[in-house]
């Protein structure tokens, strides 16, 4: 690219053009000082730039852009290219992380150690004697600790600044009367801390209050602060006023975290679980706003004037990601495959990180048949077991391991370790600094407001574009359920229908005293339909998952009743790459044993279904009929599940950009000429007659069973219901009479037009329903010039089959007259034809009567063995496949994919 860089510089060189051109050029701006406009004083170096003419080895050269290699030799080369935001240096200090103004920030340094137990921490035993304190509140006790502004629901975030509030920092701690003072002094103004008040209800118990997450009046559940001044072989107590949610695990057993300074800087020992006489109970104090819970617990310090603190989990800060991806840069072998980048700025203005890591291939085709992976965790800020999950994921990929070097190789990982930076650095639970539930807004058009969301939604968006994205997987915590488990999407399509499941069944194989099948769930719900999750699978991600951790433990296997460690989190994140080995094998034994093992255990779900209605049904001929939204509950693990909406600064915003984008949408060109639109015309149909071949093999029945459940059929019903309304209307013109009502009509052909100089017209079928089997095509209508009398021939019917489709309008020139074709000798009682509708002949023509050769009113006993009965309303009829069989290669290859599978469900 740049030869006079890659060969030895000669003296000549300077007689081209160019150079002298650029060499003036970069004289006249400074950057490049030749001999002539050097200061007079400087003549002693004039002789050197001389035999130097580029001088790309002399010191006047002031560009930074060239990099030489350890013996100053005149062989420079480029730079790597600059990133568009400022990325930390393996030589400097970490970027500090920047607070909103209003947020006040003590300048300690807060900093835990990675310990695991030696033995297994287990579930709190609950006695029944567990006292329910009343709660006292200031007008009766001391308040010790309390932020003094805090923004909440109406203000909204305006500016951020490194270190937060200016000014000088308060004491908001209570003054030490003397050395037997044991008040304790409370703190939380740090990263990821959360406290609002304490107020000392009596010698050794304290009332807190939670801070709600910044901009917000709700969200009260992390919890993270300090405290100082302890005695030990003393029982406090300790008691948390107002958190939202009416279920917890702290009602089943789970404990707080404890950490201990001193115990840290002696023994080595990081945070542990502590607490008894645990308790979770509804807050007797009604303000008339929405119910308040309490949490309380009992605690012994280990040593006397302490520093302790307490956390709802394990904490992981921003600044602890931060010295992990630093760790990598300054790593030469891992920084070679892993190469970190700015993906954007937060509000705050603080970098949200994107790690690309791919070994380097070897061409340009083997670059371009890598699929991608897609990891993010953090989108809700208080649940920080998804950092511990990414961090072993991370460990992993980023070993020596051959299989985590396999993994390399194959596949692009798109690594987000934490999207919400903001909201963990101000200790939130669940919003960002714009007040809302980030995941829920990932169809947002407000870039400004949720940039983090959108340029992660608009990268991933570009990487479909280039490859395959085979895995989108968010990592999150659970603050109601034991183990960990995932959401997923059930696939619409019949190719992929049950494998969204492959992947998580896998994963409970290879994590079985962790993760736990039984509580995965598939069904998307309208309240999610702004999640990732869901966005990403309508995107065309098949396996697009929400990974849920508790904050509690396991029930499964080894660690039954056990609290999750650090290391327990690491390790899913292990369990994770090996089963993406395994759901990729060449070998598909694996996969193909777990898809006929989920039809099984769908089947055994189908069945405890109708057992409890007290039906004893046949499954093997009826169990595929049920959709699986059926089967399934709601995903509403958490209370926050619905969306706030857009905050009312923000509302004018979104709608200017709504009514932009739709302004910017280009009109359809409008088909100007008679042949351009039947060339169109017949291009779609073409598309839908193929498309309808290819997916009348899969169609599934629905069975006489679910006519008797009315219970299974509201969905049917719902699915029914939403097919017709998505179909185009009849023709009004189309009139059936002598029509038993109980029974199921073929769809209507449309009308056929017949241009002037035409004689001959192909009959087209248009508004089928994709579900139904269609009769084949007509043949074509041929009506010469000079005849009185057209005759419909209809051939290749079957008598006993099921019914016809009618005819429609046929359209002639003007100077025709309508006849009516009338339809006689129909036998009410029976299941009958459809009518033919009208036919337009010329005006100076007779009346035909349009006739079917061996038409007969009677049906056939095939066709209907139940002819006073009709399906259920809103149910799809079920046509006998055998009239129109598909091609024999398309019936044998689904057969290969699925040999006993006979469901296909609408979400």
């Amino acid at each position: 690219m740049f030869p006079a860089l890659e060969t030895e510089i000669k003296p000549e060189t300077l007689s081209d053009p160019y150079e002298d051109f650029m060499h003036h050029h970069l004289q006249y701006y400074g950057y490049f000082k030749g001999p002539t406009c050097l200061p007079s004083t400087g003549h002693a170096q004039i002789d050197a730039v001389g035999k130097d003419p580029l001088m790309l080895s002399s010191p006047l050269l002031r560009s930074r852009q060239l990099l030489y290699d350890e013996l100053d030799e005149v062989n420079p080369r480029l730079r790597e290219p600059r990133e568009l935001f400022s990325f930390f240096s393996s030589r400097g200090p970490l970027q500090a992380p920047k607070w909103p103004i209003e947020c006040e920030v003590i300048k300690e340094n807060i900093h835990h150690i990675e310990w695991v137990p030696p033995e297994p921490e287990y579930f709190y035993q609950p006695t029944g004697d567990e006292k329910e304190p009343e709660i006292v509140g200031e007008e009766q006790g001391t308040v010790v600790y309390q932020l003094d502004s805090v923004p909440t629901e109406g203000a909204y975030f305006t500016s951020s600044r490194i270190g937060g509030k200016r000014g000088i920092i308060k004491e908001l701690a209570v003054t030490l009367q003397g050395p037997e003072d044991n008040t304790l002094l409370f703190e939380s103004r740090f990263e990821s801390g959360n406290l609002q008040k304490a107020v000392r209800v009596g010698a050794y118990e304290y009332e807190l209050t939670l801070r709600t997450d910044l901009y917000t009046d709700k969200h009260t559940q992390w919890f993270y602060f300090r405290v100082q001044n302890t005695r030990k072989e003393v029982t406090y107590r300790f008691t948390i006023v107002n958190l939202l949610k009416p279920k917890s695990l702290y009602a089943v057993g789970m404990k707080p975290l404890m950490y201990s300074q001193l115990d840290a800087t002696t023994y080595n020992v990081g945070w542990r679980r502590e607490g008894r006489e645990i308790k979770y109970y509804k807050n007797s104090a009604d303000d008339g706003q929405q119910p308040l819970f309490c949490l309380t617990w009992t605690v012994q310090f280990p040593h006397d004037q302490d520093t302790c603190f307490f956390a709802h989990f394990y904490p992981y800060t921003y600044t602890d990601l931060q010295c992990y991806l630093l760790s990598i840069a300054n790593n030469p072998i891992q920084s070679q495959f892993c190469k970190p980048r700015a993906l954007c700025r937060s509000l705050a203005g603080n970098t949200v990180y994107l790690l690309t890591i791919t070994n380097p291939s070897r061409t340009p085709q083997e670059a371009a048949a890598k699929k991608a992976v897609v990891l993010s965790a953090r989108v809700h800020p208080g649940e920080s077991n998804g950092s511990w999950i990414m961090r072993g994921f991370l460990d992993f990929i980023l070993s020596n391991s051959p299989d985590a070097q396999l993994l390399r190789d194959i596949f692009v990982f798109k690594v987000i370790p934490m999207l919400n930076p903001d909201g963990v650095i101000v200790g939130n639970y669940r919003c960002s600094l714009a007040g809302r539930d980030l995941n829920r807004h990932y169809k947002t058009v407000l870039k400004d407001s949720f940039p983090c969301i959108w340029y992660t939604k608009n990268m991933i968006k570009r990487l479909l574009e280039e490859r395959e994205v085979l895995l989108y997987c968010d990592f999150h915590g659970h603050s109601r359920k034991n183990n960990i488990f995932l959401y997923g999407c059930n696939s619409n399509s019949r190719k992929h229908w049950l494998h969204e499941r492959v992947f998580p069944l896998m994963l409970s194989k290879n994590a079985p005293d962790k993760f736990s099948f039984d509580s995965c769930n598939f069904k998307v719900q309208k309240c999610k339909e702004g999640t990732g999750r869901v966005v990403m699978w309508r995107m065309g991600v098949i396996n697009s998952y929400t990974i849920e951790s508790t904050f509690g433990g396991s029930t499964l296997g080894s660690k039954r009743d056990t609290h999750f460690t650090v290391e327990d989190l690491k390790s899913l994140g292990y369990h994770v790459c090996d089963t993406i080995l395994d759901f990729c094998d060449p070998d598909q034994t694996k996969y193909t044993q777990c898809l006929q093992e989920l039809k099984e255990l769908l089947q055994q779900e189908i069945h405890k279904k109708f057992s409890n209605f007290g039906q004893d049904v046949d499954l093997e001929a009826s169990w595929s009929d049920i959709p699986l939204s059926d089967i399934e509950s709601s995903t509403s693990g958490s209370d926050s599940s619905l969306s706030d909406g857009l905050p009312a600064h923000l509302l004018n915003i979104a709608n200017e950009l709504n009514q932009k984008m739709l302004l910017k949408k280009t009109k359809k060109k409008r088909l100007q000429t008679r042949k351009q639109r039947n060339e169109q015309y017949q291009k779609n149909y073409l598309m839908r007659e193929l498309k309808l071949a290819e997916d009348t093999p899969g169609r599934a029945r629905f069975a006489s069973t679910l006519q008797k459940q009315p219970t299974l059929l509201k969905t049917p019903e719902k699915s029914s219901s939403s097919v017709m309304r998505n179909e185009k209307p009849r023709l009004n013109e189309t009139q059936l009479s002598g029509r038993n009502k109980g029974t199921s009509l073929e769809p209507p052909l449309t009308s056929l037009v017949l241009p002037k100089n035409k004689e001959t017209v192909q009959t087209q079928l248009s508004g089928r329903n994709k579900g139904i089997s269609l009769e084949p095509p007509l043949t074509s209508l041929v009506l010469p010039k000079n005849k009185e009398t057209v005759q419909t021939q209809l051939s290749g019917r079957d008598k006993g089959t099921s019914l016809e489709p009618p005819l429609t309008n046929l359209v002639l020139p003007k100077n025709m007259e309508t006849v009516q074709t009338q339809l006689s000798g129909r036998n009410k009682g029976t299941s009958l034809e459809p009518p033919l509708t009208n036919l337009v002949l010329p005006k100076n023509k007779e009346t035909v009567q349009s006739k079917k050769p061996g038409f007969t009113a009677s049906c056939s006993p095939k066709r209907s063995t139940n002819s006073g009965l009709g399906p259920a309303p809103d149910v799809k009829a079920n046509w006998p496949r055998t009239r129109y069989p598909a091609p024999r290669k398309e019936r044998s290859a689904v057969a290969a994919v699925y040999p006993s599978l006979h469901i296909y469900t609408y979400p």
